[in-house]
């Protein structure tokens, strides 16, 4: 919605509707604004019948600032006044975000736009993807001839080479893993940054990236804000953990699931073949274990998921030694998914490096992976010395950053991109696009940057692994 839109609340038709146009109540039906909220007692009571069984039936329209008309449906406080309330009714609607995609007005000839394109931070599927929509769109739809992509990440503005890219260019690059700029992680300088931007005369800076990559954005356009300069800055979301708050979920997340699930569905094979085997599978999640979850649930062959959200301990009663003992002898074999920074708690003879970074500033993890199948075996080496079992390791967490992303989701990463470019031709700045609720909308940058989104433990999500595993309580500890 453009921002001409949101002063348009005295304008007698609205400019959009909160519903199906086709069913849509006629024109005079809304400009009456009618609501049940508003009717007698009497005529509510009436309305009963009416409102089940006739086509024209009074309908809930509700009328707000802005100009949107939501066509709301029935409720029994409605024509039921002393329905009892158990939860506030009347809560606040939470917080609102522009809709990305074309605007009314766009306020650059393409003959002075001079875009860049840079890319930070791990590898991730669909980063070609984005580049070559991106410069084919502000090559074919607005005419823009000038576009520069950055080498190996922030440090190429000021120490890498560049490459002019060009629809011809680009052509088949989202055929490709990775990305065709190169990237990296640190390197920021956010003087020498602008200093090559104000310096080249560009004026569009796309940045795709992780967290830490967004963090960068924004404090780019503090300094690009502090010198006067005419440049819009526009941070694009990437990353594989789905740690990004706000928006419903990052691009590569989907891809990155389906190859994990690959990897357990092997490890599952491989368990169930052989006597008393134990498939452990290390997938990504540093902070946030929603690839571990997500690929437990659409797997169903997973014995236990552990996150780092959720805390867990290894011996005496409850502990993961017991139910692992108590699988093998019902099943004879079990996989478990552990996501790369659970247990990282429990590794108490490597806690000398737990305060170290990488160039990003992410703390350098342990392997627990490697960790914790190694405690298996000890443990129950020591537990029955003659048992025969085996414990095997995957580790496809790389595989899945550099992999190509599955259809669906390129299909998704063209439209993004496509909406990225209207977006910022109409001069918005600081801003980054994800979608929210499934509607693709920009954000201030500060809104992705803030805090770092993790599951929780009490969403329906943890509880149906718990509920299709049988794993203890343990493993979901809020």
């Amino acid at each position: 919605m453009d921002s001409t839109i949101s002063s348009s609340a005295s304008l007698s038709t609205p400019k959009f509707r909160c519903f199906d146009p086709t069913n849509a109540c006629s024109a005079t039906t809304a400009s009456h604004r009618r609501s049940f909220s508003n009717l007698s007692p009497s005529f509510k009571a009436s309305s009963r019948v009416n409102m089940v069984s006739s086509e024209n039936s009074e309908r809930k329209i509700v009328a707000g600032d802005g100009g949107y008309v939501l066509e709301d449906v029935p409720h029994l406080s409605d024509y039921i006044p002393d329905l009892p309330i158990v939860v506030q009714k009347d809560s606040p609607r939470g917080t609102h975000f522009r809709r990305a995609g074309p605007r009314q007005r766009v306020y650059f000839e393409s003959d002075e736009v001079y875009a860049c394109i840079v890319t930070c931070g791990g590898l991730c599927p669909g980063v070609n993807t984005v580049i070559r929509e991106i410069v084919c769109g502000l090559h074919h739809m607005y005419g823009v001839n000038q576009v520069l992509g950055i080498e190996g990440g922030y440090r190429g503005f000021y120490a890498r080479n560049t490459i002019p890219l060009t629809p011809k260019v680009v052509n088949d690059i989202h055929k490709r893993g990775g990305t065709i700029l190169g990237t990296s992680r640190g390197g920021h300088d956010t003087s020498k940054i602008v200093d090559s931007i104000q310096d080249r005369g560009i004026n569009q800076v796309y940045i795709i990236g992780g967290d830490g990559t967004q963090k960068g954005a924004s404090v780019i356009f503090e300094e690009i804000r502090r010198r006067g300069l005419k440049v819009a800055v526009a941070g694009i979301p990437k990353t594989i953990d789905n740690d990004i708050p706000v928006i419903d979920k990052s691009f590569g997340f989907d891809t990155a699931v389906e190859e994990a699930q690959r990897a357990i569905n092997a490890a599952h094979v491989e368990a169930e073949s052989f006597e008393n085997c134990i498939g452990v599978v290390k997938l990504m999640g540093r902070y946030s274990g929603f690839i571990a979850m997500y690929a437990t649930l659409a797997s169903r062959d997973v014995d236990c998921c552990l996150i780092p959200e959720s805390p867990f301990y290894l011996e005496g009663p409850g502990g993961l030694f017991e139910f692992i003992e108590k699988r093998l002898k019902e099943n004879g074999h079990m996989v478990i998914v552990i996501a790369e920074g659970a247990g990282q708690d429990l590794l108490t003879e490597c806690m000398r490096t737990m305060d170290q970074q990488d160039a990003s500033g992410n703390k350098l993890l342990q392997d627990v992976g490697l960790w914790i199948s190694q405690k298996i075996k000890n443990f129950i080496s020591f537990l029955q010395p003659n048992f025969t079992f085996d414990v095997t390791f995957r580790h496809p967490s790389k595989i899945a950053r550099a992999i190509l992303e599955n259809l669906e989701a390129c299909l998704h990463r063209c439209l993004r991109a496509m909406d990225i470019k209207h977006t910022i031709g109409s001069w918005y700045t600081c801003i980054t696009f994800g979608h929210v609720n499934g509607i693709l909308s920009f954000l201030l940058n500060q809104n992705l940057i803030s805090a770092q989104q993790k599951v929780s433990v009490t969403a329906p999500g943890p509880a149906a692994v718990s509920s299709h595993s049988c794993q203890n309580a343990f493993i979901f500890l809020a």
